[in-house]
């Protein structure tokens, strides 16, 4: 009932910030889960699949927890969201590191989200599985060197969870909550890794 309306306000929005009123209309997809697909891609039109991400527990926008491989995608889906992850990057003549991101419906249906051309965050899981170098990879492309494999890596090994933590205060709705450290101890122990570079006093 609203549509209109909420169409009409839309154009005026983004004419006055853009210049140009085109607007694209998205399907809902209820219960979606969040994959992404890490690619790497050389100057001779090699792109390497470094298998999948699970990013589907989110708060306010932001990543909590992400998982390699995907639990519980069959193996046609997860080869076909590769492939099309791979179609994206080899059609665009990407180089470098980046990610394809998908939404994926109850019934294994797939749509396209958007494509970082970084490093993300999360990649780390994705090396866990791989043992393959993202950040190393990502300068030695920048070098002009070549792939050693295309399509997808064929060496993966157990699974891998990340678990991001914020500074957010739960009870204005996990809002932003910068401050002083007071206190940090590290996890530590077979199997774990930390990336950070807090400390107590910062």
């Amino acid at each position: 009932e609203g549509l209109s309306e909420a169409l009409t306000s839309s154009r005026r929005i983004v004419k006055s910030a853009f210049g140009d009123d085109t607007l694209y209309a998205e399907r809902i997809i209820p219960h979606a889960r969040h994959i992404e697909v890490q690619l790497l891609a050389d100057a001779y039109g090699n792109v390497l699949a470094l298998g999948e991400r699970e990013c589907s527990i989110q708060r306010n926008y932001q990543k909590l927890i992400e998982e390699s491989p995907a639990p519980g995608l069959s193996d046609e889906l997860r080869w076909a969201l590769v492939q099309a992850a791979i179609a994206l990057a080899s059609s665009s003549k990407y180089q470098g590191a980046g990610t394809v991101e998908f939404l994926v419906d109850s019934i294994g249906n797939y749509y396209f989200i958007e494509a970082n051309s970084r490093l993300q965050v999360e990649h780390p899981v994705t090396e866990m599985v791989t043992g393959y170098d993202i950040v190393q990879a990502q300068i030695r492309l920048a070098a002009g060197e070549r792939l050693p494999h295309h399509g997808l890596w064929p060496h993966f090994r157990g699974a891998a969870i990340e678990c991001r933590i914020y500074a957010e205060d739960p009870y204005r709705n996990w809002a932003p909550s910068p401050g002083t450290i007071t206190e940090f101890h590290a996890p530590g122990g077979d199997g774990i890794r930390l990336d950070s570079a807090i400390y107590p006093g910062m």
